[in-house]
């Protein structure tokens, strides 16, 4: 009944997000700041649900997933403005064209999280398959890795299933053009959205496994943080070019996260090997968060 009313109530948001953007505009600050609010109440709101229905340890684990799957949405955004600015996406079409990223990656997440549930239940080396994934993540975001726009490779295959048109169509994804029909630029920037949902859902489904094994709280958590993304890109687009060490941060948390599961899984095979609370975890992913802001503020930008 908990899978069913949540799917529920997820679809509905959808449809009420693509039904609130059906007619394409720019998103001014206080619209976004307002949406931001209302996605931000509700994983507080079905939090303090999980703490007084389950207890406190479910209620601390959804609250830490949902802090590591937040700060690693905010690394989504920066790939999604490199993408917009890339295919010189109109304004008022940009929320548009991360609605149809963020229900990409919900149903991608899905598909991730049963597979990862599928395989922590064939054994503890799950875990230590999920450390050794997000430990090399956390060396390649350190490296800027994350930056590197690989899904320009669904454009060029895109382009030779079908002709592109020179211009946008408004959030039309195809025209007929001629005696057939033609992708838009729209449908070239969905595609490379959609390819780089792939390699994010990779990273943060083990991540969030890392806090917790249920698979019901590892999809809510991740469906809440996907779900507030469109708001919080128009909130953000300003301030993210300012977060100059972000991808410290998430570098850190991803390799603690790791580091976490390895020891998760030396715990099962040696039980004299201490496990890790997940109440430090929250602390150190908020410590880290806080440090790498402050940092960044801090910092004067470099001259040219």
């Amino acid at each position: 009944m908990l899978w069913a009313v949540t799917v529920a109530v997820l679809l509905g948001l959808l449809a009420a997000d693509f039904w609130l953007t059906r007619r394409p505009h720019d998103v001014p600050m206080r619209e976004a700041v307002g949406w931001s609010v209302f996605y931000l109440a509700l994983p507080m709101g079905f939090a303090a649900y999980v703490w007084l229905a389950h207890g406190v340890e479910a209620g601390v684990e959804f609250l830490t997933g949902y802090v590591v799957e937040k700060s690693l949405s905010v690394d989504n955004l920066f790939v999604f403005m490199l993408l917009l600015g890339a295919f010189a996406v109109p304004a008022q079409l940009a929320q548009r064209v991360l609605l149809y990223g963020i229900a990409g990656a919900l149903v991608l997440r899905a598909g991730f999280i049963a597979v990862g549930a599928a395989l922590i239940s064939s054994g503890s080396w799950a875990f230590l398959l999920f450390g050794a994934i997000l430990i090399g993540t956390a060396v390649k975001v350190l490296r800027g890795g994350e930056s590197d726009v690989e899904s320009m490779r669904t454009v060029r295959l895109l382009r030779r299933v079908m002709p592109v048109t020179s211009r946008y169509h408004g959030a039309k994804l195809t025209v007929r053009a001629g005696n057939g029909r033609s992708l838009t630029p729209m449908a070239l920037v969905v595609g490379a959205v959609l390819l780089t949902d792939v390699v994010f859902a990779v990273d943060s489904v083990p991540a969030v496994y890392g806090v917790t094994s249920d698979p019901y709280l590892v999809f809510a958590t991740n469906a809440f943080a996907l779900l507030g993304l469109r708001a919080l890109y128009f909130v953000l687009r300003n301030v993210l070019g300012q977060l100059r060490h972000l991808n410290h941060g998430l570098a850190v948390i991803l390799a603690f996260i790791g580091g976490k599961l390895v020891l998760h899984w030396a715990h099962t095979v040696w039980p004299q090997v201490p496990d890790m609370p997940t109440w430090l975890s929250l602390a150190v992913i908020l410590t880290t968060l806080v440090v790498v802001t402050v940092t960044s503020l801090l910092t004067k930008p470099a001259r040219v």
